[in-house]
């Protein structure tokens, strides 16, 4: 097995939680069939062998379920746009065992091509943003985030939690332990603006909403993973 099919294998294995060649590699919740689609486009018969041998040897090394999100909508206020296109949350989408969870999410989601990430915690104002969509990752402690504006919903989010929140959708923090940490990203790392619901900011902001395209991947699970499904059902694609 050459250097570069071991890189290629670490890739694919980044969601699997066990060691390959003594690194550790944390897990995101995934789909067996995923797996086997990347393994199998890798490596040959004789290298999937191996790989069955090693995963026999290491019984740790395991295969999660992909977590189906819950789903929230908000229709427009008046004041905050909202969207057609549901926020949507992943319950203990990431262990809470990793060292660094930070850096497992951070890394999840540049594998998806949610990039320009940062980290810290949730703006303690109502805000939403109309140049991209955003994901925000829980890496530590707990908050309770009002979404959708004052006529909205209170949604407590924890350490492994991932919310995936559609450009326009108002949010805020209104109450998180000292702890409380998360990853934020974009697709295709589009740069964000920050609006805060002023009658001066519609109707333009309207029409950059309306011209995002729906990503070409979900942040955790890919091409395959629910959010194009979802998001293109809602728009009636």
């Amino acid at each position: 097995m050459t250097e570069e099919m071991l890189d290629q294998l670490r890739h694919a294995c980044w969601f699997l939680h066990g060691s390959f060649s003594g690194i550790a590699l944390p897990y995101a919740r995934y789909s067996e069939r995923q797996y086997a689609t990347w393994l199998m486009r890798i490596f040959d018969q004789h290298d999937r062998f191996d790989i069955a041998l090693h995963m026999q040897a290491h019984p740790t090394v395991k295969q999660q379920e992909l977590v189906e999100p819950e789903r929230f909508k908000f229709k427009d206020d008046g004041v905050f746009p909202n969207s057609d296109l549901p926020l949507l949350l992943y319950r203990q989408a990431f262990s809470t065992e990793a060292e660094d969870g930070a850096s497992v999410i951070e890394q999840s989601f540049a594998e998806n091509n949610w990039t320009n990430s940062w980290r810290n915690g949730v703006y303690p104002f109502t805000h939403y943003h109309s140049t991209t969509h955003e994901v925000l990752g829980v890496y530590s402690g707990s908050a309770t985030l009002h979404l959708g504006g004052e006529n909205g919903k209170n949604v407590e989010v924890h350490a492994g939690d991932v919310i995936v929140i559609p450009a326009s959708v108002a949010h805020q923090n209104i109450g998180a332990r000292d702890d409380f940490g998360v990853v934020g990203a974009y697709p295709d790392g589009r740069e964000w603006d920050l609006l805060r619901g002023l009658p001066s900011e519609r109707p333009e902001a309207d029409q950059r909403i309306a011209a995002l395209p729906i990503p070409d991947n979900d942040p955790i699970y890919g091409a395959e993973g629910p959010l194009r499904q979802i998001w293109k059902a809602a728009r009636g694609r």
